[in-house]
């Protein structure tokens, strides 16, 4: 609990950088992309998703990881026990929860692990920026609301619902290249989280990626 206390306090006493994750890493192609680029973090979805991946292939991609960038493990309505399988072999620096987790559930990991934790929110109105009952996690993630869709769907939404939220939150949901400076300029996100906004053909593209980080790095000096 510390180390996570001390990371936000570090955070409300600097100046407020946005960070960048490139989520959706599955494959060694994408771990080398990312060691040029260094974003501040990366994700591995370990939910059902295309871009999925298991334990074992999860724990070799870390391996190969620059130790300078944190990763994030995405879950949707995963059992505790796995998640702290990987929070406690290091496999993931951070746990991001994607699905229908209660605040009971996240009390309940916080108990059991140090690593951070992010919950994300699927964004319909206004209301879903202070929603009481995620106060226990770290960080919010605030992501375009699908029907029957826990996220990953590549598309933005109204941002003006989230302006005002107190709490450092990751900025999901249909970043590209395009949009990325507003992003930043409107709702100063603690992070921007991007997935298919730097791919081609659903692969990782190194000059999108390498653009991407640039381009947050740059417009948050």
């Amino acid at each position: 609990m510390l180390a996570v206390n001390l990371e936000l306090l570090i955070l409300k006493g600097s100046e407020r950088l946005t960070r960048v994750k490139i989520c959706g890493l599955c494959r060694p192609a994408d771990i080398e992309i990312v060691n040029v680029a260094k974003p501040d973090y990366i994700g591995f979805v370990f939910a059902k998703s295309r871009r999925q991946v298991d334990k074992r292939t999860a724990a070799g991609l870390k391996m190969m990881l620059n130790p300078d960038i944190k990763a994030v493990g995405v879950f949707v309505n995963e059992v505790l026990d796995a998640i702290i399988s990987l929070c406690r072999e290091n496999v993931i620096d951070m746990v991001q929860l994607h699905g229908d987790e209660t605040e009971e559930y996240i009390c309940r990991l916080k108990a059991a692990v140090d690593k951070p934790i992010i919950k994300a929110v699927r964004v319909k109105d206004s209301s879903d920026a202070s929603r009481p009952e995620y106060k226990s996690c770290d960080y919010l993630l605030f992501d375009s609301f699908r029907e029957d869709t826990y996220g990953g769907s590549g598309i933005s939404f109204d941002w003006s619902l989230i302006e005002g939220c107190d709490k450092p939150f990751f900025l999901a949901g249909g970043i590209n290249q395009d949009n990325i400076v507003e992003a930043i300029k409107r709702v100063a996100p603690y992070c921007i989280d991007v997935s298919s906004g730097v791919e081609t053909n659903g692969y990782k593209d190194f000059n999108k990626v390498v653009n991407m980080v640039n381009t947050v790095r740059s417009v948050s000096k």
